[in-house]
């Protein structure tokens, strides 16, 4: 169950991605494989007394940056440490692998080592969100920005094992991000995927508005990765300026802050709701193996508990289930296929 670790990667490097690292081997006894630099890394696990851990360093000698295209990183770096993370899961020498580096080289990466899951023609990044119910799975949130119906429909098939196996929700509800509930409402992409989840095996409830992200009427919102990357970062962004505005409030006399200090509890609560470490990653969906993409500013506590969501994903075997209910998609498209055949014949 070890989880290889990017280390060298997101805004902060070794410092954070170590010390995020040697919390998730410490409170969790998960093994880890740390990539990059070997001196600096071995300086890090020092720092943080870390010796007796079960963690490994391998060495790589190069690192992807932020605003690297993906296609030279996949060319000319193959001794980055993303690409001996995932290396080391094609290998079977790790689980999974985790990176809060590149998130364009990481999905080109995943796909060139490991391969897609049969029945997937495109990976799809995966989102959890709060709502007034629980959560949200989002996807795609930036992977594909201009897939064919067919690919969200595999994005509904695997947002619903990722709410189902992960997130504990019994039977999914699956809903098309579009500009209005009706049937006939949004482009051509929305209006023809509308009618294959329609047909599929899933629980679609039809389409719903950016509003039902946060409401609760749907658990798994399936858009093209564009859209979804456009409203996750609008999401990120409101939270952290309705968190400034009400700091702002709450400073702005003494009243306000008596105020403040009595609530401090509840704006924990609300702080750990929208907190996007608290789960720490994004799983790329359809990828033949097991990687999670973090922000690149992930804190120390999202490292860790991206680490985490990495091993319960193996431990899950959710990709067998993925697997399986893709499998089951392709074998009720045929027989729908061959019905309208007959009946085509028959007319």
């Amino acid at each position: 169950m070890r989880i290889a670790v990017d280390a060298m990667g997101g805004d902060y490097g070794p410092p954070v991605v170590v010390e995020g690292s040697v919390t998730a081997a410490r409170e969790y006894g998960i093994p880890i494989l740390l990539v990059g630099d070997e001196t600096a890394l071995k300086r890090e696990l020092q720092r943080h007394g870390a010796q007796r851990l079960a963690i490994e360093i391998r060495h790589a000698s190069q690192v992807i940056h932020m605003d690297e295209p993906p296609a030279q990183a996949l060319r000319k770096k193959r001794d980055s440490s993303l690409r001996v993370a995932a290396n080391a899961v094609r290998e079977r020498d790790a689980a999974a692998f985790i990176s809060a580096g590149n998130t364009g080289a990481a999905m080109a990466i995943a796909m060139f080592v490991l391969g897609v899951l049969p029945g997937v023609e495109r990976p799809a990044i995966a989102v959890v969100l709060p709502n007034l119910r629980g959560k949200t799975v989002l996807l795609d949130a930036g992977a594909n920005v201009d897939p064919k119906p067919r690919h969200l429909v595999q994005f509904a098939v695997m947002g619903t094992v990722y709410a189902r196996d992960i997130l504990g929700i019994a039977n999914p509800r699956v809903g098309l991000l579009s500009v209005g509930e009706e049937e006939g409402k949004g482009n051509e992409l929305t209006k023809e995927t509308f009618k294959d989840l329609e047909h599929s095996n899933l629980n679609f409830i039809g389409n719903v508005e950016g509003r039902d992200i946060y409401s609760g009427h749907a658990d798994v919102v399936v858009t093209d990765g564009f859209t979804g990357n456009v409203a996750l970062k609008i999401s990120e962004s409101l939270a952290e300026t309705l968190g400034a505005m009400i700091r702002e409030e709450l400073t702005r006399d003494w009243m306000s802050k008596v105020a403040g200090f009595l609530a401090q509890p509840a704006f924990r609560r609300f702080r750990k709701r929208v907190d996007y470490a608290e789960l720490g990653g994004a799983p790329l969906l359809g990828i033949d193996g097991a990687s999670m993409i973090c922000h690149g500013a992930s804190p120390p506590k999202a490292i860790k508990n991206a680490i985490r969501l990495a091993a319960g994903w193996v431990k899950g075997n959710v990709n067998d289930h993925i697997r399986a209910a893709l499998e089951a998609e392709l074998a009720l498209a045929v027989n729908r296929g061959e019905r309208e055949g007959e009946e085509g014949e028959s007319k």
